[in-house]
């Protein structure tokens, strides 16, 4: 009974670790599509920058670190909306999700062709996969990003300013956390038999 009780605890707290998690990833985005909504894409950018060193101050002191992925973007954030605000010139932070999203994908293929997956770096302590299974994910995740800077270049260059927000804050992620959710199988499929 006791170790049940537990074992809720552990699930619970583990929940709230990862709501947690999303909500320091995530609000910077809401921030940028509050505040773009309310004014314009210059003070959209600037509440964004300002949330990003936020969030990635708060994971720091929250997680004990911050993460590779969140760290390239909030980098980039900040590099593309300086330029953004400095130039007055949104283009800088529309090409932004296109740049990271090629980096990523770069970054991956590059690994493959090197013969390291480079995702075990990031999720190996999450995941436990054969070394076909790490090749598979990453390949995977790779195209994956690739769709991402593709699809960022097309709806910015034929979409209004806010149809881009929108769909930055209310398309990327969703298509993201799908695309997580259908590696399920993979993850399933090539984790080593247990010893």
């Amino acid at each position: 009974m006791a170790s049940e009780a537990g074992t809720k605890a552990e699930e619970s707290a583990s929940l709230r670790g990862q709501l947690l998690k999303l909500l320091v990833e995530v609000g910077p985005l809401l921030v940028f599509f509050i505040v773009n909504a309310r004014t314009n894409i210059f003070w959209g950018t600037g509440s964004f920058m300002v949330a990003t060193a936020v969030s990635l101050v708060a994971s720091r002191m929250l997680f004990g670190r911050i993460a590779v992925m969140p760290l390239v973007s909030g980098a980039c954030v900040l590099v593309f909306g300086g330029l953004t605000l400095l130039l007055q010139d949104d283009h800088f932070i529309k090409v932004k999700p296109t740049i990271v999203n090629g980096l990523f994908a770069g970054a991956l293929f590059f690994g493959l062709y090197a013969g390291y997956p480079l995702l075990r770096i990031v999720f190996g302590e999450v995941f436990n996969l054969t070394d076909e299974g790490w090749r598979k994910l990453t390949l995977r995740w790779a195209c994956f990003f690739t769709f991402l800077a593709v699809l960022n270049e097309i709806v910015w260059r034929s979409f209004s300013t806010d149809t881009w927000v929108s769909f930055k804050v209310f398309g990327i992620m969703p298509l993201t956390m799908a695309f997580a959710i259908a590696q399920i199988g993979l993850l399933r499929q090539y984790e080593p038999p247990a010893k």
